[in-house]
């Protein structure tokens, strides 16, 4: 079996990647419900990939180490992103504090729920996105510009 890009790329350039947590531990846990913002990446049944900001407070809530709830409000109706998901549950996600020079990425499965139970977390929005987190890491915090004011 020939190797990963990701793999094949290491190789290259000698370096070891990064350490992948499968669960969110306390502190990451508060540290994604501390967030007012973050952008999520999606693709469809066919590969064509979306890339959009969310935002709000509470932008997330962790329900325990594992799974993850964000809203959805009414915006300009496409649902790009959330019709990719019901094509293509794969998910990406991207927390970047700007103040701190700080960034932590989750992929996972996501799903989109129409239970107002849970919308009740989120007032104004129209649905949820749960979020089953499979990987978890931290990126370097090089080239995020510190922002001040934030």
């Amino acid at each position: 079996m020939e190797p990963s890009g990701e793999q094949r790329l290491r190789d290259k350039f000698q370096t070891g990647g990064i350490r992948v947590g499968q669960k969110l531990t306390p502190l990451l846990r508060r540290y994604v419900e501390a967030m007012e913002f973050f952008f999520i990446a999606t693709a469809d049944r066919n590969g064509n990939c979306d890339c959009s900001f969310r935002g709000g407070v509470p932008a997330v809530k962790a329900l325990d180490d594992e799974t993850l709830l964000f809203p959805d409000y009414p915006g300009n109706g496409a649902f790009q992103s959330l019709g990719n998901i019901l094509e293509n549950p794969r998910i990406g996600m991207l927390f970047i504090d700007f103040s701190h020079q700080q960034r932590l990425r989750i992929n996972g499965k996501a799903e989109v729920l129409d239970d107002p139970s849970l919308c009740e977390w989120f007032p104004g929005s129209i649905q949820v996105v749960r979020v089953t987190v499979e990987e978890v890491y931290r990126n370097c915090s090089a080239r995020i510009p510190k922002l001040v004011g934030m």
